[in-house]
């Protein structure tokens, strides 16, 4: 008797993910990675099984990007990607004919398991979902051991929940639409990269002496953190402008994982940002003033209610009956539009922090190290992802011209406030403690 065909499943794209496809570019994709570090080899055919095991269970994210008439969709794989060697640097631009064939990637170099994943798939949250229970099964598989289904593991024998799938943005946007209205920001510049290169620059350090330091101020790991990187962009503006009335804002963008205020389980995106600013032509700013600047902005706008207004204000155009009846190619050029004046124009940087990652203890044994990376801005040089693992902070930046201004500065604010930061990076030349 012939096999029946197992039928795909197919999905909208969240209301988030809506304007990744429209905002690619030639050169730029926006494509993140999470990895871990093993402690030893990685063993490729257990991790194959692990995969084919796995993917099952994430129809959302181990999908393929698809074009409608009126939108794109994503459908579900019906096989496991091909566990692909590292390049020469992370990030490697997706195309438009790979995110049509599989929107995810799942790379090995030595003892390290990365996946990198195009965004309209899943937010930060949502891929570190998706690693850990890749890194469960892979256990399983390679060691024999068991590891509980806890601390953001999941079941991989068990059918999807219908939760996991939501759209959460539709579920709780409110009833008044917050303005979009705000100031562009200072744009880092530099030599561009030759070809599509991109730099990679790690800082690690104590995560207690952070914590410590943000608390005798009053504020949290995220807030100190963004304080600290506003500091070293404002350093840099000033030796670049020496005229204080030629200094432009300051802005960084701080994603807030929605499912800590909302009621969600989505493995999908939800998750918006905050936006802080400095405004260095009223004269400059201290690292204390500019904790207590992004602190506030953060405690107006990381609550229930003024993020329902946010949600509200995309959520809206998509509900209007002649958006949902215009053709996709018209949607697309609305929303590149949209996407330039009225996003990475407004920041000089993101600056994301999935916060302490934590495991089972039966599978936290097998890892040395976990990192971040956020693939840069489409019109600006430079992005940062940060997470801690095992007491140690990891801040990634990812740069695609040719000097390092930015992470310079950063040592600089960091050495003055006597932190001990080892600095590791994709070129041998500019490694250093």
């Amino acid at each position: 008797m012939k096999k029946q065909k197992r039928q795909l499943q197919w999905l909208r794209l969240d209301n988030a993910a809506k304007i990744y496809p429209a905002a690619r570019r030639e050169k730029w994709s926006n494509v993140f990675r999470l990895s871990a570090t093993l402690t030893e080899q990685v063993d490729k055919a257990a991790l194959e099984k692990a995969l084919t095991i796995t993917v099952s269970r994430f129809p959302s994210i181990a999908a393929r990007l698809r074009k409608g008439i009126f939108w794109y969709y994503l459908q579900q794989l019906d096989r496991p990607p091909e566990i692909r060697e590292e390049y020469s640097y992370p990030l490697t631009r997706m195309s438009r004919r790979e995110v049509r064939k599989c929107a995810l990637r799942v790379i090995v170099y030595e003892n390290r398991i990365a996946v990198e994943l195009f965004h309209s798939l899943t937010d930060g949250t949502g891929a570190m979902i998706f690693l850990k229970t890749l890194l469960a099964e892979y256990v399983q598989q390679k060691y024999g051991v068991t590891v509980p289904n806890e601390k953001g593991v999941l079941d991989r024998r068990e059918k999807p929940k219908k939760e996991e799938l939501e759209d959460s943005f539709l579920k709780y946007a409110g009833n008044l639409n917050l303005s979009r209205r705000s100031r562009d920001a200072w744009k880092i510049t530099g030599t561009p990269e030759t070809g599509e290169f991109l730099h990679l620059s790690c800082f690690s350090m104590p995560a207690d002496q952070l914590l410590q330091q943000a608390h005798s101020r009053g504020v949290s790991l995220t807030v100190f953190l963004t304080s600290l990187l506003m500091l070293a962009a404002q350093n840099l503006q000033a030796k670049r402008l020496p005229f204080v009335w030629m200094r432009k804002p300051i802005k960084i963008q701080v994603p807030i994982n929605l499912r800590r205020m909302f009621p969600s389980n989505t493995l999908r995106n939800f998750a918006l940002y905050a936006t802080p600013e400095i405004l260095p032509r009223l004269g400059e700013y201290s690292l204390d003033e500019i904790c207590q600047v992004v602190h506030h902005c953060m405690g107006i706008e990381n609550t229930p209610k003024f993020m329902s207004m946010m949600i509200a204000a995309n959520v809206s155009s998509e509900k209007m009956l002649a958006v949902r009846l215009m053709p996709l190619f018209i949607k697309n050029a609305i929303m590149k539009a949209a996407f330039y004046f009225v996003g990475e124009r407004k920041s000089c940087l993101s600056l994301s922090n999935l916060g302490a990652v934590e495991v089972p203890e039966e599978l936290a044994k097998y890892i040395k190290r976990m990192d971040f990376i956020l693939g840069t801005q489409s019109t600006a040089p430079y992005n940062c992802g940060v997470l801690s693992w095992n007491g140690r902070l990891y801040i990634n930046f990812i740069r695609n011209i040719q000097e390092p201004v930015l992470e310079q500065e950063f040592y600089r604010v960091l050495r003055e406030l006597d932190i001990p930061v080892l600095v590791e990076s994709n070129l041998p030349a500019q490694k250093g403690e």
